[in-house]
């Protein structure tokens, strides 16, 4: 199948399967403070993610391109992006590496945030070369690659052999002048990976986990053949989060992406340690339905809902959220105590 008409069918599936109901986000809960001292207007939302200073802890995260229909798409979250300082992510560069004249559908993002921060993005497929030229394109200040076995084993065009991946990515990593960010594509990531791409001098991860734009539902979407079976594989974002404990986040700052809905699932985040927050396919709903205005007025919303949450909390700063205790139940409790994790430690914390 044309690369171009695989971006499009990415899109249209992700948009009809998308899993706005309850996900992992509802096993975690905050103890009340009752007496917060401070006030609303105290509260700051920039944080530190990847060497970069953010103003916002919302990342605009990678979703597409590669099809000149994709390039409006593009275009309005770049606006977005400018017009409320958020760092973006494009979706893989891969397509217009191998056909330069898709390339305008992710150069469109500089075009409108000339001074705003972009990411370029490649697969762990990539060849240093394919790298550089790929963070070339965008004037790029940031390079994600993206990890998705699950979803290329689904994928009827997709690969079959994912041997030499972590070599590759430590070359790139060593090649590029720019911070490298490792992302999962909503399949979560365990320990012993997040370990591995630290020892390979990884210093930013995104754990990418399940609960968000599922793409195994989307593969399968698209498949005569469709293995349903796999469309709850992973760990969702929650598990991913907690499966970075002391070793990771004294390695490497850790991104979370996957079901956030709204402020609080962005504070829960942050208090599981995450840095940052990527938002994609709750983005991409509102792009695709409503004008700019409204765009921007929900970006206005989360930012409100974030720091409402960080308010009735005490937190003055997102870097505070470490000691926040937080209750952790449900089937998200019971497979992080199979992985090792107390999570009557989170509950204590002080």
């Amino acid at each position: 199948m044309d690369r171009s008409q695989r971006k499009l069918d990415h899109i249209r599936h992700a948009l009809a399967t998308a899993e706005i109901g309850t996900n992992s986000f509802d096993d975690v809960s905050f103890v009340p403070n009752s007496l917060p001292n401070i006030g609303y207007e105290q509260t700051r939302l920039d944080t530190e993610f990847a060497s970069f200073r953010l103003p916002s802890p919302l990342i605009i995260n990678a979703m597409t391109g590669g099809a000149e229909a994709t390039t409006q798409i593009n275009q309005k979250l770049a606006i977005i992006a400018r017009e409320r300082q958020l760092a973006m992510a494009v979706g893989s560069q891969m397509a217009a590496l191998r056909d330069p004249s898709v390339a305008a559908s992710y150069q469109i993002v500089r075009k409108e945030n000339p001074r705003g921060i972009v990411w370029a993005n490649v697969g762990a497929e990539a060849t240093v070369e394919q790298a550089q030229a790929a963070v070339e394109m965008l004037a790029a200040d940031g390079l994600q690659i993206h990890l998705n076995v699950m979803q290329e084993l689904l994928m009827p065009e997709g690969d079959r052999d994912f041997s030499g991946y972590l070599e590759r990515i430590q070359r790139i990593q060593e090649s590029v002048d720019v911070p490298v960010i490792v992302k999962e594509v909503g399949f979560g990531m365990a320990k012993e990976t997040m370990l591995k791409l630290t020892a390979a001098g990884i210093k930013s991860i995104d754990v990418g986990g399940r609960g968000g734009t599922n793409f195994a539902k989307v593969e399968n979407k698209r498949s005569a053949h469709p293995l349903s079976m796999f469309e709850d594989w992973g760990f969702t974002t929650v598990e991913s989060l907690l499966e970075a404990d002391r070793d990771i986040h004294a390695q490497a700052s850790v991104m979370a992406t996957g079901g956030a809905r709204h402020g609080l699932d962005v504070i829960k985040a942050v208090c599981l340690g995450a840095s940052a927050v990527g938002v994609a396919g709750a983005l991409l709903r509102v792009v695709h339905a409503h004008p700019i205005e409204e765009c921007l007025a929900e970006v206005d919303g989360w930012h409100h809902q974030i720091r409402v949450a960080m308010t009735a909390l005490g937190l003055v700063q997102l870097a505070d959220g470490v000691n926040t205790p937080l209750l952790i139940t449900g089937k998200t409790a019971e497979r992080a105590r199979l992985r090792g994790r107390a999570v009557e430690e989170w509950a204590e914390r002080r």
